[in-house]
């Protein structure tokens, strides 16, 4: 039998208790020899490896040194010993998670299969510096080709110039359109694909030289669609059907059957599903309605999704779709549910409310020594603590109130913008169901945008405080 891991932790005098009975819980259900060592600080985040190296005394045979997750540039660490030293999370209730025991994306994940095709609506009101500039954000969410819209009833006479500037920035481009006119001048400019065709331009769409998307003369009973489609084919043009996804209330459900009937009357033959219809015409964010379609599409072998990001709450339509395709793709390949595999699509609520251990707010209590507060939420609360202070409500506002009335000396008025600010965002952790972490930008999946860290101690206190 392989002798056991031995791992030794190093923490701060506040967390001692809870990150030995995690170590200890872990430890048995892992496997490793577990060793934790408390330095002479009380936060600590505080420490600097610098710092650690001074004051740390590693067993003898330790394979690996975790440190606090908010210590960087190990090397000086690393020169003190043959185990290998790494940073820890920064929470150590994440500790399952950092040795694997929690779901997360396993190895190779990440294919797909799913073309996204974003379309810029209403084309002919930008100008061709405009046009770059968004098609330019739109492929850095994830779009393969960006489809260029017109405006119908009139003919577009920018439209070569438009779509070659895109082209030439090595941009892929489709043209919206089922004017001949419009689309025979884009597809001499380079675009790859045309949207759409059907009996009132087919006539036309051998002399183009690209692919073209068919969709049926009448939705509902995809009139006209098989006409077209061996229209194409006699003529040699490469194509890919649209049976149309309608709203709903407008014969979704019917909509979506008829894609399973064109997938079956053409086994072989390339789909698309334009996913706007849903995506902006319904009120919910947009996130679940696109990771919904595209599983569909995962499942039907539907390689390319049309959408757009005009209405607010679908905006990032294609950052969403780019991550979803991934999901799905992954789930249907392995068969296994769409789930614990993508937190990037989950912004709402967090996948998972992490609670502290019985009786951990009321023991950190009784070991702060300093005069900073710590930031807590437990139980629909928000908690902060201090030296001999404990404060608790679900309204900022009222601890305010509790503080003030407590006679407290040390809140100037940075101090306080800071404790209203950091409890600001424990709120609306609460309100969500959503981790907080102080001095920590709270999660919103593929929309978090990370805070410099805003310590609590200055480097002179912080340097007081270690000694």
């Amino acid at each position: 039998m392989e002798n056991p891991e031995r791992i030794h932790f190093v923490t701060g005098r506040l967390a001692e208790k809870a990150l030995t009975e995690e170590v200890n819980r872990l430890s048995e259900k892992i496997g490793f020899q577990a060793t934790v060592e408390v330095l002479p600080i009380s936060v600590a985040a505080l420490m600097t490896p610098r710092w650690i190296a001074g004051k740390i005394n590693i067993p003898p045979g330790t394979d690996r040194v975790i440190v606090p997750g908010y210590c960087e540039q190990l090397a000086e660490l690393q020169s003190l010993t043959t185990a290998v030293v790494e940073t820890g999370p920064r929470d150590l209730r994440r500790l399952a998670e950092y040795f694997g025991l929690a779901s997360g994306r396993p190895e190779g994940y990440g294919d797909y299969d799913i073309e996204i095709i974003a379309e810029i609506n209403h084309a002919p009101d930008r100008t061709i510096t405009e046009l770059l500039s968004v098609a330019q954000d739109l492929v850095a969410d994830g779009a393969d080709v960006v489809d260029v819209g017109c405006k119908p009833g009139i003919t577009w006479s920018g439209v070569g110039d438009s779509v070659a500037a895109l082209v030439n920035e090595g941009i892929r481009v489709s043209i919206d359109s089922l004017n001949p006119i419009e689309i025979a001048a884009a597809a001499s400019a380079g675009a790859e694909l045309v949207l759409s065709v059907n009996a009132t331009n087919r006539h036309a769409a051998a002399d183009w030289g690209c692919e073209v998307v068919v969709i049926p003369d009448r939705f509902e009973d995809l009139q006209g669609l098989e006409e077209t489609i061996y229209h194409l084919e006699r003529n040699s043009v490469r194509f890919r059907i649209d049976p149309i996804l309608e709203p709903i209330g407008f014969g979704f459900s019917k909509s979506l059957g008829r894609y399973l009937q064109v997938r079956e009357l053409f086994p072989q033959a390339e789909l698309m599903m334009g996913i706007g219809n849903l995506s902006e015409l319904t009120d919910c964010d947009s996130s679940g309605v696109n990771t919904l379609l595209l599983g569909f599409c995962q499942e039907m072998a539907i390689g390319s999704v049309l959408t757009t990001q005009v209405i607010n709450w679908a905006r990032t339509s294609v950052k969403e779709c780019d991550l979803a395709r991934r999901l799905v793709h992954h789930a249907v390949k392995n068969g296994v549910p769409p789930k614990h595999l993508e937190p990037l699509l989950i912004a709402l609520r967090d996948p998972k409310v992490y609670s502290h251990p019985e009786g951990f707010i009321e023991d950190l209590t009784d070991k702060i020594k300093d005069q900073n507060y710590r930031i807590f939420t437990q139980n629909d609360e928000i908690h902060l603590l201090g030296k001999q202070q404990h404060f608790h409500n679900t309204d900022p506002f009222e601890i305010f109130d509790e503080m003030l009335d407590a006679g407290l000396t040390n809140l100037d008025a940075s101090h306080s913008f800071y404790l209203g600010y950091e409890m600001c965002k424990a709120m609306i952790a609460n309100q969500l169901g959503k981790e907080f972490n102080q001095d920590q930008a709270l999660n919103w999946g593929y929309l978090t945008q990370s805070e410099k860290d805003r310590h609590r101690l200055s480097k002179r206190k912080r340097k007081r405080d270690a000694n």
